[in-house]
């Protein structure tokens, strides 16, 4: 399947990490892949961190993960009402049980986590979750990026050039999984 007829799921909610949800948004459209942005579902448009918004695409509650091939879970602090959220953790955790791509930067990964999408999967993550990750049955790892299936992760801004390098690797993949 052609880059151009893929569908990508990312979140967003205020107080998203502005460099860790635009950056691949910009980079997924780059290569034609159609990109949907959801929250929560209680507003239009999130505000990041550094002030840039997003407008939401659709609403949590009338997507089908089945639609899509993969997710992007961007870090910052609107990553602590994503994982509350009942539709998101249902569209991750079905994301994840067909081993479809998903792709997670800094804070980010405590939405995995109330996801229950994390068990058995190597990750990285910032310092500030690492005991979180432990606990919920993931595998830390002390890297910038880390391929493990079909989760892709980085730990700060910084390592997201190697971190979208990765996600279309692995979209590309026929098999739909990357392996260690």
């Amino acid at each position: 399947m052609e880059l151009s007829e893929k569908n990508i799921i990312v979140l967003a909610e205020d107080g998203f990490e502005d460099m860790e949800a635009l950056y691949p948004i910009f980079r997924l459209r780059e290569e034609g892949i159609r990109v949907t942005v959801i929250g929560t579902g209680n507003k239009d448009s999130y505000m990041g961190l550094h002030g840039y918004t997003l407008d939401v695409d659709d609403y949590p509650s009338s997507i089908d993960p089945n639609e899509y091939d993969g997710i992007i879970i961007s870090g910052g602090l609107s990553s602590y009402k994503l994982r509350n959220n009942i539709y998101i953790k249902d569209i991750v955790s079905k994301i994840s049980d067909k081993n479809k791509l998903i792709g997670c930067t800094g804070l980010g990964a405590v939405v995995l986590i109330s996801s229950k999408a994390i068990d058995g999967y190597q990750i990285t993550c910032p310092e500030e979750i690492i005991d979180d990750i432990i606990n919920a049955g993931g595998d830390y790892t002390n890297t910038g990026n880390c391929i493990d299936r079909n989760l892709v992760s980085a730990k700060i801004p910084g390592n997201l050039p190697q971190f979208m390098i990765n996600i279309f690797e692995l979209l590309k993949n026929d098999s739909n999984e990357l392996t260690k």
